[in-house]
C-alpha cells in the first residue's frame, strides 16, 4: 500500500511530492455467492508509513528528510489515530468491485468509493483519493503556509488473494 502527496502554494518549488509506503497493514476481502454477501475490512498502523521518495523540490530529499517528514506525519498529522475502512456495499462487474463504505482516519469517519480490480490469477488492485478535508484533516503546510500539502492524496493498494487450500 503506498500515498501519494502532492504540493502547491507560492513556494511548492521548495517541497517534494511524496511516495509513501504503508508498512503494516491486513485487508480481509470476503466474497459471497451475490454481492450483497461480499465485504471489504482494512486495517492500517498509521505508525507504519514511511518516505520512500521525493519528486521535486529544489533538493534532492535526504535520509534525516525523510525521517523528519515520517515524525511529523505520525506526530502532527495522523497523530497515531486509527486508519479502517468497512464496507456497507461491494457489487460485482466482471473482474471488477465497486465498493462503498466507510474510512476511518483522524478520528472521524466519512463515506468513499472505489474501484477493485482483480485478474484470474489473484491480483488485485485498488485507487482511492481521500480529500483530508472531508475528514477534518487540515493538509500539513510549511513556511507560513506558502508551502502547502495538496488536500488530495492518492491511496494505492496492490495485493495477492491467497490461494485457496487444495484438497
Amino acid at each position: 500500500m503506498t500515498v501519494r502527496t502532492g504540493r502547491s502554494g507560492a513556494a511548492a518549488k521548495a517541497g517534494h511530492d511524496l511516495l509513501i509506503e504503508v508498512g503494516s497493514w491486513e485487508a480481509k476481502l470476503g466474497l459471497g455467492e451475490n454481492s450483497s454477501e461480499s465485504t471489504l475490512a482494512l486495517n492500517v498502523d498509521s505508525g507504519s508509513l514511511r518516505v520512500l521518495d521525493g519528486t521535486g523540490g529544489i533538493q534532492a530529499l535526504g535520509e534525516d528528510d525523510k525521517a523528519n517528514i515520517q515524525q511529523t506525519i505520525g506526530e502532527e498529522v495522523l497523530k497515531g489515530t486509527a486508519i479502517s475502512f468497512h464496507s456497507s456495499q461491494v457489487q460485482s462487474d466482471g473482474g471488477v468491485y465497486h465498493v462503498q463504505g466507510e474510512l476511518e482516519l483522524s478520528g472521524k469517519r466519512a463515506p468513499i468509493a472505489f474501484d477493485l480490480a482483480t485478474t484470474d490469477d489473484g491480483q488485485l488492485s485498488a485507487t482511492a483519493t481521500v480529500k483530508q478535508s472531508d475528514w477534518g484533516m487540515k493538509p500539513y503546510s510549511a513556511l507560513f503556509g506558502t508551502l502547502k500539502v495538496n488536500d488530495e492524496v492518492v491511496v494505492q493498494i496492490d495485493g495477492h488473494l491467497p490461494s485457496a487450500p487444495s484438497a
